[in-house]
């Protein structure tokens, strides 16, 4: 315990002091996070020990992300953008795969190597968007709800690739888990629904003049939920997702979304710590310069793919222009298929240091675009400000 209270104290205090740093500097604030964990995690000064701990510590923050965006988005409207969205979302996973497949094989990767990558990088990061996404535009806006429905819309899919990679090994048992996974989430989205209109709305009318207590159920629905779906694999984040849509039809929802965003900064900042903590440069320097080259062709094909399938839609060019480079960067789900995958066998070392290289780089690089570009909570100036 002592041990985790010091990490913990460390963490804080060298976040807090790069974080000044980046606003004096006018950089990004997630850049300070990530800078911390390189700095004094275990491949740089060695202060704090118990990465591991505080990795898993940092998923809360993830779910409680995922669980304050579901918050946003009434069910209705949710369907509403599933069936404008869910081309654009499948041609970007088709496009990123070729891409990232083809540049994995041309510099001389196994076929199996390269098709790990290509489905590791198909992927943007909804932690990352929704961060940089000013909460008046999130709330009011379809900036944010169509962004959030393109992000669910490819964290599902990775749920099935991560069941694909899960089943390599298990012969003849692929389609069964397949179909397992579709049928047990229809069954939990029906239970959440009934659930949340039978019970918590229930609970709910009779407390909610007492603040504490509206926290406090809030917190048991976004992380009981949440394991609920973990236990059926589905994942805690899309779990806490779906519970917070099924909740965004009691008014409530707006005010326990402004009484968790506190709860949910903390956390983050553990996660963005976590990511730089396993940086190993030295073991990384074998694949540099291939992961650098291809983070950049991912952050200009993916911001140029989008707003060309946008416009297409029939959306304006400045709206496809922007939501094209907001969702530019890979994802968190990549890191776990890099993992799954070379933890399983499935995989080389370099293909998965190769993935979690240029994820990294992409969320470094697509920050920096999105805060000196457009509005964001932690824009680098005044004018970019919006939260």
């Amino acid at each position: 315990m002592e041990n985790i209270f010091s990490d913990l104290s460390i963490i804080l205090v060298g976040a807090a002091l790069l974080s000044f740093v980046a606003a004096v500097l006018r950089q990004p604030i997630l850049i300070a996070y990530i800078a911390c964990g390189v700095i004094v995690g275990p491949w740089g000064a060695g202060w704090v020990k118990n990465v591991a701990f505080l990795e898993g510590v940092s998923h809360f923050g993830i779910t409680l992300l995922l669980f304050l965006a579901g918050l946003c988005l009434h069910p209705q409207k949710l369907i509403g953008l599933f069936k404008k969205t869910s081309l654009i979302a499948l041609a970007n996973c088709f496009v990123s795969f070729c891409v990232a497949f083809g540049f994995a094989f041309f510099t001389k990767f196994s076929l199996i190597d390269s098709i790990c990558i290509g489905l590791a990088l198909m992927f943007s990061s909804t932690i990352l968007v929704v961060k940089l996404l000013p909460t008046t535009r999130l709330h009011h806006d379809k900036m944010g709800a169509v962004c959030i429905s393109i992000l669910i819309l490819e964290d599902l899919l990775a749920v099935a690739v991560l069941v694909l990679i899960r089943s390599l090994n298990a012969y003849g048992s692929l389609f069964i888990d397949f179909w397992s996974l579709v049928v047990k989430f229809c069954i939990f989205i029906a239970i959440l629904a009934l659930a949340e209109r039978f019970v918590i709305r229930k609970i709910m009318w009779r407390i909610e003049r007492i603040h504490e207590a509206l926290f406090i159920v809030g917190l048991a629905w976004c992380f009981g939920v949440a394991s609920i779906s973990h236990q059926m694999g589905l994942f805690c984040e899309t779990g806490a997702f779906f519970a917070g849509v099924v909740m965004a039809r009691h008014k409530i929802s707006f005010f326990i979304s402004e009484r968790l965003k506190p709860v949910r900064d903390f956390f983050l900042v553990l996660f963005f710590f976590s990511l730089g903590a396993g940086l190993d440069l030295f073991k990384l320097k074998e694949v540099i310069l291939p992961a650098l080259v291809l983070a950049v062709i991912f952050i200009v094909m993916k911001a140029r793919l989008f707003k060309k399938l946008f416009v297409l839609s029939g959306e304006q060019n400045a709206f496809s222009e922007e939501i094209g480079v907001r969702l530019a960067q890979l994802s968190e789900f990549s890191l776990l298929i890099a993992i799954m995958a070379f933890q399983l066998g499935h995989i080389t070392a370099a293909a998965s240091q190769l993935i979690q290289l240029v994820t990294i780089l992409t969320f470094i690089i697509s920050s920096y675009i999105v805060v000196y570009k457009y509005p964001t909570p932690i824009g680098t100036s005044e004018k970019l400000i919006r939260d």
